[in-house]
């Protein structure tokens, strides 16, 4: 909401800078202490989501296995390209190392999500990650105690919830480090 606000601020007060460079100009001043920076934008078309869109170098887009998810998704996408193109039109480098999309709150056994999947993967292929995060309690249990899955006590959680939600979100991450240590080039 902040970024939202003040970047219509410093547009108003017309400074030399383009609104899309914003979060890539406060990246380059701290690049040297990260190796990776998640940015989780809102699914909305503001000016956050399309600085944060310049200032990526992949991007990977969550979407939940429903008909009105899936639809939606495919909607923004529509509209998103349109603006990047603005951007792009602009002098923004809009490319990036990789893009892909991520299945999540998944359920293997739901006939209707599995649909879903295949029509994911219909439209999208090979840019669809192999695994999916799958729908479990343990995730947004460890969200109340603002932790994730990886920092609650195992304790907390009945063995296999646990280790079915931990399998699942290793899964998915062993996925994306290797997109990254391929576009490193590692």
């Amino acid at each position: 909401m902040e970024f939202e606000h003040d970047t219509r601020r410093a547009l108003a007060a017309r400074t030399d800078n383009l609104f899309f460079t914003r979060i890539s100009e406060a990246l380059a001043a701290v690049e040297a202490d990260f190796d990776v920076v998640v940015i989780d934008c809102p699914p909305q078309l503001g000016f956050l989501t399309m600085s944060a869109l310049f200032a990526a170098t992949p991007v990977l887009v969550t979407v939940h296995p429903q008909m009105l998810d899936v639809m939606s998704m495919c909607q923004f996408l529509l509209m998103t390209s349109n603006l990047l193109g603005v951007v792009a039109d602009a002098g923004g480098d809009m490319t990036y190392d990789w893009l892909r999309y991520l299945v999540t709150r998944y359920e293997p056994g739901d006939g209707p999500q599995n649909q879903m999947v295949n029509f994911i993967r219909s439209l999208f292929g090979d840019h669809v990650l192999n695994h999916a995060v799958l729908k479990s309690t343990a995730i947004p249990d460890a969200g109340l105690t603002r932790q994730t899955l990886y920092e609650v006590e195992k304790a907390d959680f009945t063995r296999a919830t646990y280790e079915r939600a931990m399998e699942s979100l290793n899964a998915v991450n062993g996925e994306i480090e290797d997109l990254i240590q391929r576009a490193w080039g590692r």
